[in-house]
């Protein structure tokens, strides 16, 4: 038994994994250690936010499945930051947990190229430096040309409640027991990481008469570039803003020693910015109180997932905990909250295209490199999968900018720069954010996805039309003049707008903060889409922002452009800092661009490595 491609793990990051394989007509395995749990959701039950939100629409554009699959299950639909600029605005969603796995599966079994088993990888077979395949627990072994270890939160995985320790992986799955030990064995440094997850709350026993009412947007949103909504604006499900109270704050104090973390029973490192209830509390103890949300699971249950509430305090104390909130006074626990800790590989020991540096053949994406969240797994998974797929055909890996992606700047952060904690993709993240916007995520990278052969004819054949449709009416909208007339000033006057003495153009009038495409509706009868006129308004009104973002990103490129060779020993470039030589024989970075972002090297030791190459070339 043999495959070209085997993925290990079937969370968010392994199905879009596999799914980009056998789509890309490679015969693929995914193995799992229990079906049922494919995809699932053990955290929190939505999908997106800020950064997170558009990177699931790149998902798409790049021909993955989490936003369509997402878009299936959706309970509410929230576009965040509207009364900000477009550069951060994103989808947030509300997911059934019971839908959402339920659909993924259905959709890779319809797979030909793609088999799934249920199984516990415990080693990997590897010859001189190269994955030929995977170990099973009982010793079996099957054979593949690469294998990409997408592990999620289950290797070495213990849960935390109080004092008590379990060998166990998210739900009381099994843990994996002896991967990361084997990874260890081969060279890769492993780290100990961890995080948690709130309690979910009987819906019955819940007051929300003392609660904020959080309701969906009343416009339909979706994340694929190529469904319709299907959801209905009205049935959507509400969610429940409340705070923590003075009694909370006092009883989570005087109670800290109890608390995994702060009894010492955790070894990983937590997310520092999805903190535990406990640090919020002691990090921001100015804070009076901080902001909660009760949030729908499913229609099929009445969980209620309460957002921002995660702990590892023991039992009895989460109910004292709970009972110290506004409307749960009387809440009964359905299930109680835990810490999670589990072993992760450094991520600086990746390449950009996900291939780890130690073993050729070897992929990793998700959870394992680092990161905290579905949508960073989900994203790794698609550009592992996408990059093994290309490696087999003999073609160069898909390797996306900072400037071009939100994936770009995730994984280019993961193998710069390492983290020590689990990631989380921020906007503040990305330098060019205003170029990586929810509404463009299509035109940015579709093209990338229909070259690798994920993205169909019929879709790309409608971005070529949508394109151009852009680009004709912002070159319509430079010529055509509104003009000075009695009708037109008093439009003018009535939205805040100066009059006109000449005739204005529909371009210059739109660059008026007052005036927005809805206006210019009225002025002139234009029938685009939605989707067109919001690109339209947005190239006119911040022209002048991204064509100076466009400038610095020309000013990246040049760097990036600069290659450094593979064989290059740091030692023998004189006057490099200390600390510059340490991190740039760590990382090993392909270009002058990369190893400007790298922590520890600094402007005069990039100047040195020019200077280095050019008396290298000139030689």
């Amino acid at each position: 038994m043999s495959y070209e491609i085997i993925v290990v793990g079937g969370g968010h990051a392994g199905c879009e994994a596999a799914l980009a394989s056998a789509r890309k007509k490679h015969k693929t395995l995914l193995i799992t250690s229990n079906i049922n749990n494919i995809s699932n959701m053990p955290c929190n039950p939505s999908l997106g936010g800020p950064a997170k939100g558009i990177v699931v629409r790149e998902i798409d554009a790049l021909g993955g499945e989490m936003g369509r699959n997402a878009d299936k299950a959706i309970l509410q639909m929230k576009m965040l930051n509207m009364a900000k600029g477009p550069a951060v605005r994103a989808l947030r969603a509300q997911i059934d947990k019971v839908v959402y796995p339920k659909i993924m599966l259905e959709t890779l079994k319809k797979e030909k190229k793609l088999h799934i088993l249920e199984g516990m990888v415990e080693d990997l077979i590897i010859d001189e430096n190269v994955v030929k395949g995977i170990i099973l627990e009982d010793g079996t072994k099957i054979k593949s040309n690469i294998v990409i270890l997408t592990t999620g939160t289950y290797m070495k995985a213990n849960i935390l409640i109080g004092s008590t320790k379990k060998r166990s992986g998210p739900n009381e799955e099994r843990a994996s027991l002896n991967l990361s030990d084997n990874l260890r064995k081969i060279g890769f440094e492993i780290q100990r990481l961890k995080t948690g997850t709130p309690p979910r709350i009987e819906k019955s026993s819940i007051d929300f008469s003392k609660m904020r009412e959080e309701k969906g947007d009343s416009i339909l949103y979706t994340f694929s570039h190529d469904m319709k909504p299907i959801y209905k604006i009205k049935e959507q499900k509400p969610c429940y803003l409340i705070h923590t109270t003075k009694n909370t704050h006092e009883l989570i104090k005087n109670n800290l020693e109890k608390s995994s973390m702060y009894g010492g029973y955790v070894e990983g490192i937590g997310p520092r910015y999805c903190p535990s209830i406990e640090d919020k509390i002691t990090r921001f103890s100015d804070k009076e109180s901080h902001q909660l949300f009760l949030e729908p699971e499913s229609i099929y249950y009445d969980d209620i997932y309460l957002q921002g509430f995660s702990t590892s305090m023991p039992i009895e104390m989460q109910e004292e905990m709970i009972h110290t909130l506004p409307g749960l006074e009387k809440a009964k626990i359905k299930k109680y909250a835990y810490a999670i800790e589990y072993d992760a590989i450094n991520p600086i020991q990746i390449k950009s295209n996900l291939e780890t540096k130690l073993i050729n053949n070897l992929y990793t994406a998700g959870q394992i490199n680092g990161t905290s969240g579905y949508e960073e797994a989900a994203a790794q998974g698609l550009m592992a999968g996408i990059n093994a797929s290309l490696s087999i055909e003999g073609r160069e890996p898909l390797v996306l900018k900072r400037s071009e992606a939100y994936i770009g700047v995730l994984i280019d952060d993961l193998v710069t720069k390492g983290t020590k904690e689990p990631y989380r993709l921020l906007t503040s993240r990305a330098e060019f954010r205003l170029l990586l916007r929810n509404d463009n995520a299509d035109l940015r990278l579709r093209e990338y996805g229909y070259n690798i052969g994920l993205i169909n004819k019929h879709k790309y054949n409608r971005l070529i039309r949508k394109k151009k449709e852009i680009d004709n009416y912002i070159n319509y909208f430079r010529t055509d003049k509104i003009n000075p007339t009695k009708e037109n000033n008093e439009f003018l006057r009535e939205n805040n707008s100066a009059e006109i003495k000449d005739g204005i153009s529909i371009y210059n009038l739109l660059k008026r903060p007052e005036i927005t495409i809805n206006h210019i509706k009225k002025i002139r009868k234009i029938t685009l889409s939605k989707e067109i006129l919001e690109q339209i308004e947005i190239n006119i009104k911040y022209e002048g922002y991204i064509s100076k973002v466009y400038k610095e990103v020309g000013q990246l490129i040049k760097y990036e452009k600069l290659i450094i060779p593979s064989n290059i020993n740091y030692d023998n470039v004189h006057n490099l800092a200390s600390e510059a030589k340490q991190k740039l024989k760590e990382i090993n970075p392909t270009s002058l661009g990369q190893a400007m972002r790298i922590s520890g090297v600094n402007p005069s030791d990039i100047a040195i490595l020019m200077i280095y190459f050019k008396k290298e070339e000139a030689k």
